[in-house]
């Protein structure tokens, strides 16, 4: 019995990747790269599986917080291979996976959370001051990372100078701690909903023997996407210009690849009624997303002297700004419905359309 839980497929398939990336399996042409990307696909779910694991052992909200940050390092690695590549575009990858991160947690993977819940359950209920908390901090850090270098004057076009980089780092680096204060220690009963029934059994946390194993395979799995996906880096920018797409198309399908286990983590929770664990998830990776990757980016590329762009175009503000002000206003009253959820995918829907459509 004990044998057969380690021949579990989210224990044998995070080594089989290994195996595969490490044997140099994924140059093997067209035959090794579908291979490295099925490996991919199947990492990205075996990392939700031990996220999921070790976040049920700490109990929330530390659970969430754990998952965001896996999501962060992810972000993180393959925007910095990508930058360090030098290829076209490197300029601005970090600037369009961060916004691309942004704009797919807001509007689909909230808008997914919502809608599945409601159609299930009409209203799903959650803690206003939740929700508030994380838009504040959330908004702060998107206006001076996204939007103020296209006005700063130090230096032309969308760029912060160095120190100007530093600056905004520490800021995002002060609101993303005062926030954790916040939510684990001030105001933790803002973010965890006890439960009125326990109809529902909740599975006893899983024992650390099992919680160590699963942190060990976490970080398997999170090192075996960044490099399989820094691998197939050619051909997602081959993809990209044989459909005539932006650039920016690149970071969508990064931020795409590392937001799907926090993605389904979060609609899973959606459909077990638990959206406050969905919007924990939602929002907690977007305010890591940038209040996180913007700094260590930034780092970087002072080290390395890389050109670095932030600042966001017309279009992208606006959309930004639609999807800010419809999250604001669909968390505004503490519960959920389908309309909510409706008008968020059509936003998505309009954010993918001029991306490939500019």
């Amino acid at each position: 019995m004990k044998l057969k839980q380690y021949l579990h497929w989210t224990i044998i398939l995070p080594i089989i990747s290994s195996v595969f990336y490490l044997g140099g399996f994924l140059e093997m042409g067209t035959v090794g790269n579908i291979l490295g990307a099925i490996l991919l696909f199947g990492s990205v779910l075996a990392a939700v599986h031990h996220a999921e694991v070790v976040a049920h052992k700490v109990g929330e909200p530390y659970g969430t917080i754990i998952l965001a940050i896996c999501i962060t390092i992810l972000e993180v690695g393959l925007i910095i291979s990508f930058m360090l590549s030098g290829g076209e575009g490197a300029m601005t990858y970090a600037r369009d996976t961060v916004f691309a991160a942004v704009m797919l947690i807001l509007n689909g993977i909230l808008g997914v959370c919502i809608w599945v819940g409601s159609r299930k359950y009409k209203e799903q209920f959650f803690i206003t001051n939740s929700a508030t908390s994380y838009l504040v901090s959330l908004v702060a850090i998107l206006v001076l990372t996204l939007i103020l270098p296209n006005y700063t004057s130090s230096i032309r076009g969308p760029f912060y100078s160095d120190a100007q980089l530093v600056f905004v780092s520490l800021a995002c680096l002060m609101i993303y701690g005062s926030f954790l204060m916040f939510q684990t220690v001030r105001h933790r009963n803002y973010f965890v909903v006890e439960e009125a029934d326990h109809t529902t059994h909740e599975a006893d946390p899983p024992t650390i023997k099992k919680t160590i194993l699963s942190l060990v395979l976490l970080m398997i799995c999170l090192a075996v996407v960044i490099f399989m996906a820094k691998g197939l880096s050619p051909v997602i920018e081959d993809f990209v210009e044989g459909i005539g797409a932006p650039r920016a198309l690149v970071g969508v399908i990064i931020a795409t690849v590392v937001l799907l286990p926090e993605g389904l983590a979060a609609i899973r929770a959606a459909r077990n009624n638990q959206i406050q664990t969905s919007i924990n998830l939602g929002l907690g990776s977007a305010l890591a997303s940038v209040g996180l990757t913007i700094p260590a980016v930034s780092v970087v590329c002072i080290l390395f002297d890389i050109p670095f762009v932030l600042g966001l175009d017309m279009k992208s503000v606006i959309l930004l700004a639609l999807s800010v002000f419809t999250v604001m206003l669909s968390l505004s009253r503490g519960k959920t419905n389908h309309l909510y959820g409706t008008v968020l995918l059509v936003n998505l829907a309009a954010y993918i359309f001029t991306v490939i459509v500019p």
